[in-house]
């Protein structure tokens, strides 16, 4: 067993076997992680390939054992790498692992506030409306976890157009139980969020311009498999290249399952409301 196997047996996550699909044996691995785009899109091609007779398992990971797992084969493929962001991640394994069709364009990253809020339109602007932005005696950027991409562009925001904030991180659903609250009672508030996401079909946001370029704009989604994969794997590979998503399709596929509260039930719901759309991506041949 390699040490990549055994760690991810260590951390309880299901690992298959690298064989590819065929004929007789179509399972797939994706790998996926906790947010909420690649939680939608997982959920949503495990039950269209599901149609197409895969056998598709969902397996989270963190994003450096998911390139690692990709190199070594034990992950099959995985639905979303950003670039030029991701740059760092894929390149150690640009031998072993295959980047394929962007299927979401101008992906970002961002600082976002409410659209009611109409003297704030750019990072700078945060600087002479703090006071407004105060929580528990700070002014107050809400975010994610530390060490996420944007949580390290928020710090560097501060830092860069000197801002008298702090970032206050935790979990998403955290931080969007925050976003929700003083949405409802029209309060002010500063969050960092990125589209793709549902928060921009379920709320009126403004993305705060960003002069400086601090943080990631422009991005292509893509998805990924090991070096080999599509050779074996042609019908899949032309169904997956087929995919293209808007804003507006992929904002509403991750509101209906957050508001369904199951990621198969919402994936399931929403693909019965876009059957002509899946349909074109399933009719996709090599």
């Amino acid at each position: 067993m390699s040490s990549l196997k055994m760690l991810l047996a260590t951390a309880g996550l299901a690992v298959v076997g690298i064989a590819p699909a065929s004929a007789a044996d179509k399972s797939v691995t994706i790998g996926t992680n906790n947010w909420a785009e690649n939680i939608a899109v997982s959920h949503m091609w495990q039950q269209l390939l599901g149609e197409k007779g895969y056998d598709v398992t969902l397996n989270e990971v963190s994003k450096p054992i998911l390139f690692g797992g990709l190199a070594e084969g034990d992950i099959d493929i995985s639905l979303e790498v950003w670039l030029p962001s991701d740059h760092a991640y894929v390149d150690p394994y640009r031998d072993r692992i295959d980047l394929h069709a962007t299927w979401y364009d101008d992906a970002l990253d961002a600082l976002v506030v409410p659209t009611y809020m109409d003297d704030v339109d750019s990072v700078a602007d945060l600087a002479n409306h703090a006071a407004a932005f105060d929580y528990q005696g700070k002014p107050t950027i809400f975010g994610i976890e530390p060490g996420a991409t944007i949580a390290d562009e928020a710090d560097t925001a501060i830092a860069e157009y000197d801002l008298p904030f702090r970032q206050l991180s935790s979990s998403e659903s955290a931080m969007m139980a925050q976003l929700k609250q003083a949405y409802r009672e029209k309060k002010p508030i500063v969050a960092t969020l990125w589209q793709p996401h549902w928060a921009f079909a379920e709320y009126d946001l403004k993305i705060l311009a960003d002069p400086k370029k601090v943080f990631s704009a422009g991005e292509e989604i893509k998805w990924v498999s090991h070096h080999g994969f599509s050779a074996s794997n042609p019908e899949l590979t032309a169904i997956l290249d087929a995919w293209h998503m808007t804003p507006g399709q992929l904002s509403q596929l991750m509101l209906v399952i957050e508001n369904a509260g199951d990621p198969d039930k919402g994936a399931a719901q929403w693909i019965a409301d876009n059957r002509e759309l899946v349909d074109g991506w399933l009719d996709a041949t090599p």
